[in-house]
């Protein structure tokens, strides 16, 4: 069977008539001209599959190859056993939908009960969901999830990654309430700043652990002066630290959220992925999504059900404090397989290689002439570098040798290390980069 059946012109006038509609590029009108098409692929017409085929990859080969990714900012390039894409590729897992009927997705309910079985060993918590769109939906769901009648504001660190704070703002704005940022100070969020901002009108507070930066915050003392306050505390996290890191019990969350991604998830872009959630009990009720549960059938067999699905507008309609009605089963059955092949010792080396990694990275670029670690202290596979040159010019030059840079900042760069760079290659990087910085 085809992976890809086209639409016939006369289904794609069906649904631009039914959408409203004059054509095609109506529908794309949103995304920015500058990376539309604006003529066709240019093929000749008549070409065989294989003739098609060679035309596409010659297309493709006009794209930058990368053969070391030392970027990350929220999307990390880790290594993906073969098994894990191999099993995910299935095809009666890739055609998997939401199961409405419960009683005929047992499969795709098992998949989602042992996600959520291993989201809530990783984080500590109590009871987690199916998995909502990324993490940053995760974060802005969390904050809704925490809002009382008295106590409406969310404050969120500066630190958090940008995106996630831009969604948490379009959510506040959607819904009539109120987002405080909470200053950084030294790469870390402003503990005086914290605790002058803990006032009563605030519902909850997020953190973000590595923050963007790859800095490690004092989750445990700034959280225990918002309960002290009476002010429910989120943690987004990377998952790949919960191997090395307290988990989220532990440092007095009272939900934990973040993005699978780093758990088999193929960079891809930038996407698809999965937002994780996980809660203590008192907000089992307030989860987004779906909630699968293990029961026994009318013969005493093992069985799934849909135990909770409180909060979803098909379910409570306009009364609904999310409309999130689908969850990303695929990407949470990726994660869990992930994490099925590696165990816990397998993700603690991972996350160790990673860590040892960065830092003797760090290291040897801060043994360059003007390269500076920007936030000292303790990080995991992230940190902030200040360059005596345009990070540009950094950039182009690794770009040369086949390497994606960090990210550029203004005045330095957001380098990121995981277990596929080797020694040999990062020596490599800081000699590129000492090079450019001596012109």
């Amino acid at each position: 069977m085809s992976h890809y059946q086209p639409h016939t012109p006369a289904e794609t006038s069906a649904m631009l008539a039914e959408l409203g509609l004059a054509d095609i590029n109506a529908l794309f009108a949103d995304v920015p001209a500058g990376i539309r098409l604006q003529t066709a692929v240019p093929l000749p017409n008549g070409l065989t599959q294989l003739e098609t085929l060679r035309a596409m990859e010659a297309l493709a080969a006009r794209n930058t190859p990368y053969r070391l990714t030392l970027r990350g900012a929220g999307c990390y390039d880790h290594f993906i056993p073969p098994l894990v894409s191999r099993l995910a590729g299935k095809e009666e897992f890739v055609t998997a939908y939401t199961p409405y009927q419960a009683e005929l997705s047992q499969g795709i309910l098992q998949s989602i009960f042992e996600y959520q079985t291993f989201i809530c060993e990783l984080t500590g918590m109590e009871v987690s969901n199916a998995g909502v769109y990324d993490g940053a939906t995760a974060a802005a769901e969390s904050a809704v999830m925490c809002r009382e009648r008295k106590r409406t504001v969310t404050l969120v660190s500066a630190c958090a990654h940008p995106d996630t704070l831009a969604v948490m703002r379009t959510y506040c704005y959607g819904t009539g309430n109120e987002l405080r940022v909470i200053p950084q100070k030294d790469g870390h969020t402003d503990p005086e700043a914290f605790s002058a901002m803990l006032q009563e009108d605030v519902a909850s507070v997020y953190l973000q652990q590595p923050n963007f930066y790859g800095v490690l915050e004092n989750v445990s003392v700034l959280f225990a002066a918002a309960k002290a306050a009476g002010i429910k505390c989120i943690l987004g996290q990377n998952p790949m630290t919960f191997a090395l890191l307290p988990s989220g019990k532990e440092v007095g969350a009272d939900i934990v959220c973040g993005d699978v991604q780093p758990f088999g998830i193929p960079m891809a872009f930038g996407g698809p992925s999965a937002g994780y959630m996980a809660a203590t009990t008192p907000l089992l009720r307030r989860l987004p999504g779906r909630i699968v549960g293990q029961t026994t059938d009318a013969q005493g067999r093992r069985a799934f059900v849909l135990t909770l699905q409180a909060r979803e507008q098909h379910i409570r309609r306009e009364k609904a404090s999310s409309n999130i009605c689908t969850n990303q089963a695929h990407c949470a059955l990726t994660a869990s397989i992930y994490l099925t092949y590696l165990g816990l010792q397998g993700l603690t080396a991972v996350a160790e290689n990673c860590l040892s990694g960065a830092h003797a990275f760090a290291a040897a670029l801060c043994e360059i002439p003007g390269v500076t670690l920007r936030y000292p202290g303790a990080f995991f596979h992230e940190f902030v570098t200040d360059l005596p040159v345009d990070p540009q010019k950094v950039e182009a030059a690794l770009e040369k040798d086949g390497v994606l840079s960090g990210l550029p900042l203004p005045g330095g760069m957001l380098w990121c290390v995981t277990e596929k760079a080797d020694t040999a290659q990062l020596q490599k990087v800081v000699e590129v980069v000492r090079e450019v910085c001596a012109q």
